[in-house]
C-alpha cells in the first residue's frame, strides 16, 4: 500500500485549493507513476484535506469531478486508485480526519487491513508528514507543491526521505522492491 496526498503530489497546486475540474492539472509523470505502482501490485489510496468545501469555494460534486478526471487518466493506462479519502472540514472544525491528525490514515488502514508502519505516506505539506508520524506510518516528502517550502521552514521534515516528485519516489521504490 502507498498513501498519497493529492494536491501538490499528483496534480499541480494552485496558491489555494484547486477548485475546478479544468484547474485540475496532473504533474508530469504522476499518472504514469501511479500506474507503475498498480502494475507492481501496490494498493494506492489518496488521503487529502479539502477545506475549500467547508469554505464554499467548491462543492463535493466539484471534488468528485476532479477525482473522476484523475481516474479517467489512470483508466486509459489500465489502472485506478483503490480509494479516495478526504476531509471536507475547515481547520476550525478540529476533526480527527483533517491532517495533521491521523484519522484518514487510520480509516484507510482499517478498510484495507494494512499495517501503517509498513506504509509510505507521500505528501508535499508538513501536515502530511505530521499525520504519517502520528499514525506510525512512513512519511515521505516530495519537492513538488509545497515540498520545497516545507524543507526550508520545518526542521521536523529534515529526517524524512525526500524525492523530486512522485515519479522519482516510485522509481526508487520499485528499484528497491
Amino acid at each position: 500500500m502507498v498513501i498519497l496526498d493529492r494536491d501538490g503530489v499528483i496534480n499541480h497546486q494552485a496558491d489555494d485549493d484547486v477548485t475546478t475540474v479544468d484547474g485540475w492539472d496532473p504533474i508530469p509523470g504522476s499518472i504514469e507513476a501511479i500506474n507503475r505502482l498498480k502494475k507492481a501490485g501496490y494498493l494506492v489510496t489518496i488521503a487529502s484535506n479539502h477545506s475549500g468545501i467547508a469554505r464554499g469555494y467548491y462543492s463535493e460534486k466539484d471534488l468528485q469531478q476532479m477525482n473522476d478526471k484523475m481516474q479517467k487518466l489512470l483508466a486509459i493506462r489500465g489502472a485506478s486508485v483503490d480509494g479516495i479519502f478526504y476531509c471536507p472540514h475547515g481547520p476550525e472544525a478540529n476533526c480527527i480526519c483533517r491532517k495533521p491528525k491521523p484519522g484518514l490514515l487510520f480509516k484507510i488502514a482499517s478498510q484495507f487491513e494494512i499495517d501503517l508502519s509498513q506504509t509510505p505516506v507521500v505528501g508535499d505539506n508538513i501536515s502530511d508528514i505530521q499525520a504519517a508520524k502520528m499514525a506510525n506510518a512512513k512519511p515521505v516528502l516530495v519537492r513538488t507543491g509545497k515540498g520545497e517550502y516545507v524543507m526550508q521552514h520545518f526542521p521536523e521534515a529534515l529526517d524524512v526521505p525526500v524525492y523530486d516528485d512522485l515519479a522519482h519516489f516510485v522509481r526508487e521504490t520499485l528499484r528497491r522492491k
